[in-house]
């Protein structure tokens, strides 16, 4: 005699709790042991890149300074393009975050933005003690290779300054007719393009923040 089974015994609406309790846990688990093994190649290649003071470096390099296998870095990275653009997310993160704790300081919606520009002006700068060779030497290659990647990396951002210009028009303080968003990307790359070295003849008289800000606030805003 053939023994009948149940075959709605594992259908998802008879499936056992504690089933996904335990297959839930152990993802969380495996999750978390990769965001450590991941964190762990960034750490490596930031210390390799603020010693070096350049991006040129070695997969094996970073490996090594890890101590941890080539197999694992590849099971979370296609190489060390992926890897240096993961490095320049994180860094993207960070100043955005740094520029939106520094603006909602201000209480007026255009002196936030103001200071917002103000602080990114400053941060995309070239530096030689800062050396910041993510934005001074990977991000003018990624711009030209890859530039679906460096708007994807600019989101955050991006997001940050459309918030802040709709601050700006909802105090009436915008331009008609003038668009948050596209106002903001053009403040973005306008500020980005001219810190990152916009050729000049004022050589002796380098562009200021403050420059820049009534410049910028001129084109969008009903006074500066």
């Amino acid at each position: 005699m053939v023994q009948k089974t149940d075959s709605t015994a594992d259908t998802p609406t008879h499936r056992p709790a504690w089933k996904d309790r335990a297959v839930e846990r152990s993802t969380k688990a495996a999750r978390l042991r990769a965001e450590q093994r991941v964190e762990r190649f960034l750490d490596a290649a930031q210390s390799i890149i603020t010693e070096k003071g350049t991006t040129d470096f070695t997969v094996q390099e970073v490996v090594d300074r890890s101590r941890q296998s080539l197999r694992s870095f590849y099971q979370h990275f296609d190489g060390k393009h992926e890897l240096l653009l993961a490095l320049f997310e994180d860094a993207l993160r960070r100043s955005t975050d740094q520029i939106r704790a520094a603006a909602t300081g201000e209480a007026e919606p255009m002196q936030r933005l103001k200071v917002a520009v103000e602080l990114l002006f400053e941060l995309c700068r070239p530096d030689p003690a800062a050396q910041r060779p993510l934005f001074t030497d990977f991000a003018p290659q990624l711009l030209v290779s890859h530039p679906a990647e460096v708007k994807s990396a600019h989101a955050p951002l991006l997001t940050l300054f459309t918030e802040l210009m709709e601050q700006v028009e909802a105090a009436g303080r915008l331009r008609p007719g003038v668009q948050p968003r596209r106002a903001a990307a053009l403040v973005m790359q306008t500020v980005m393009f001219i810190a990152q070295g916009a050729p000049t003849d004022e050589v002796s008289h380098p562009i200021s923040s403050d420059e820049l800000w009534e410049f910028c606030a001129s084109g969008f805003g009903t006074t500066i």
